[in-house]
């Protein structure tokens, strides 16, 4: 009797023990919320170009509250990222996914429209939006934006400016948008850990980014999601 009764315990023992498991790793991705987790779900399928299933988390992140300006926006901004195919292919299947929804009868919020940046300098407003996002001062220009300063123009008048500055996502969400890109990317790795730092710098801490890398897993693969996941120890080992 008393053996039964401990192989019942060991039973139920490893039983709550799968249990706990289960709920971390739920728990793991839950550090996003339902529009965080379906902006990284639709900016990894964006880039990756995988349009049936980023059709399916369109879906989902209009019923996880995301307007459709802040879909059209992460679509927008994407293109900076993967490229004006992709985001185009995206946007064309947002239009897809609406219309469906709209013929069902489904009602979507509309939300703001973007106001636009009116800034007459907007090379110093790039610039200064950069510096808030990285949290250093730019004395001087370095590496790619030195050797190309072309390129440092485009980045600050137009991806810091055009884009950044505009107000329908928060600088928090558009970090999120690109480093779901540049994970679901390979050959990225350096521009992906540049803008893991600067996610942290908006807020978001290193158990949402791994939430972010668990959404890559599923809808890229797990090889995406572990270089994903150690270069955010890479960031992190550097700030300690």
């Amino acid at each position: 009797m008393k053996k039964l009764f401990g192989i019942v315990l060991l039973l139920l023992a490893a039983g709550f023990n799968t249990n706990i498991k289960a709920q971390n790793n739920m728990n793991h991705t839950q550090h996003l919320d339902a529009k965080q987790q379906s902006i990284a779900g639709i900016s990894a399928l964006t880039a990756l170009g995988d349009i049936e299933q980023l059709k399916i988390h369109l879906n989902k992140g209009l019923d996880a509250g995301l307007t459709i300006n802040e879909v059209k926006e992460i679509l927008v901004q994407l293109y900076a990222y993967c490229g004006f195919p992709r985001s185009l292919n995206g946007i064309t299947a947002f239009m897809a996914v609406t219309e469906d929804r709209k013929q069902k009868g489904r009602q979507d919020m509309e939300g703001r429209s973007v106001s636009q940046v009116s800034e007459s300098d907007k090379y110093q407003t790039g610039k200064k939006t950069l510096q808030a996002l990285t949290g250093r001062e730019e004395k001087k220009l370095a590496d790619a934006n030195a050797f190309v300063p072309a390129i440092d123009t485009f980045l600050k008048e137009h991806l810091f400016a055009d884009i950044f500055s505009r107000d329908v996502l928060t600088y928090q969400q558009r970090e999120l948008v690109t480093v779901s890109a540049l994970a679901a990317m390979s050959g990225v790795v350096a521009q992906l850990q540049a803008h893991i730092g600067v996610a942290m710098n908006t807020g978001l801490t290193a158990s949402q980014l791994s939430g972010c890398f668990r959404i890559i897993d599923q809808v890229v693969n797990k090889n995406q999601g572990d270089i994903a996941r150690a270069t955010l120890e890479k960031v992190l080992a550097a700030k300690k």
